[in-house]
């Protein structure tokens, strides 16, 4: 079983100016400073709630100088952020104080306030249905009763090539692989639910393959309540046709990842162990963590790393 989403990973350029969005004007909980453990010159970035809990996360590989990505197919276009009612006319008014381009759509009959980050990544606001308790720490910097509790929502725009076996578009593989109840469509829009948490299929006559670098999201990972669950997903996705890779040790929890027909990047992530592995609740995010075998690199690899700003004051509208 998907409980739901486990975090959304994206590519960003200047890792402060990501910190001074997503911290700073978000008001998200830096719970994490890592590396790209594939690129360990490049860091690996963790926001969240107070904990860093499955669900709330968002997660990028700030590459400094890299080009704009480009928008287009076989990619997810966008998150959905679940904000309490009453707080949309708030957050207009805060994201414009400072700057931050933003809009309302309606979609599926709610209003939806969209906005870009500094590199362009297209992130939404919405109220949520049943409000669900923050989880808060203590240097944060928006008001509780307007701050963002976790990730509703992803959209796709998948782009189709003939399929994985018996699933040949990402509806059919979202339903019949994934366990997906589809709850919606309005236009080209279609609407599934999966666990806790929705992903929308938008389809759009046209569009280029989408182009991976800052400003693109790189995977969704949906959560897995156990590494066992985790074992049998691997072998009924394998025997499925779909080419995952092993479960790989991210130390903060466990995955895998495939592709779904649509060419978007899905992991499966475990629950726990947690961002509490190594460093207590209160200085969470504080310092640099290395993976082990990273670890006597640290000299160098801090070298190459910024050294960022986390301290923000707070929002007083």
């Amino acid at each position: 079983m998907v409980l739901g989403i486990h975090h959304v990973t994206a590519i960003a350029s200047h890792p402060q100016p990501n910190v001074d969005f997503y911290s700073g004007i978000l008001g998200l909980r830096l719970v994490k400073q890592t590396v790209n453990f594939d690129d360990p010159g490049v860091y690996h970035l963790y926001y969240g709630d107070g904990i860093g809990s499955p669900g709330t996360l968002i997660t990028f590989f700030p590459y400094n100088d890299i080009l704009p990505g480009q928008r287009g197919t076989g990619e997810t276009t966008s998150l959905t952020f679940q904000v309490p009612k009453g707080s949309l006319d708030w957050w207009c008014t805060h994201l414009s104080l400072h700057g931050v381009p933003n809009g309302i759509e309606t979609i599926f009959g709610k209003q939806v306030v969209w906005l870009m980050d500094h590199d362009k990544m297209r992130i939404e606001l919405e109220e949520a249905e049943h409000d669900s308790k923050l989880i808060e720490w203590k240097d944060a910097i928006i008001p509780s009763d307007k701050a963002i509790r976790k990730i509703g929502r992803v959209t796709l725009a998948p782009n189709d090539h003939g399929g994985i076996g018996e699933f040949k578009t990402t509806e059919q593989a979202l339903v019949g692989m994934l366990g997906a109840v589809k709850v919606g469509e309005e236009g080209n829009r279609q609407r599934f639910r999966l666990g806790d948490s929705y992903v929308d299929v938008v389809r759009q006559e046209g569009l280029l393959r989408a182009k991976a670098s800052a400003g693109t999201i790189h995977h969704v990972a949906f959560s897995n309540a156990t590494q066992e669950v985790q074992e049998d997903w691997l072998l009924k996705l394998t025997n499925a046709g779909f080419h995952c890779s092993p479960v790989t040790e991210r130390d903060y929890f466990k995955s895998i990842y495939f592709r779904e027909p649509g060419g978007v990047l899905f992991e499966f992530a475990t629950v726990g162990p947690g961002f509490q592995l190594d460093e207590d609740e209160s200085t969470l995010g504080t310092h640099l963590k290395l993976p082990d075998k990273y670890e006597a690199l640290r000299q160098q690899i801090g070298a190459l790393l910024p050294t960022l700003n986390l301290k923000f004051p707070a929002v007083t509208i």
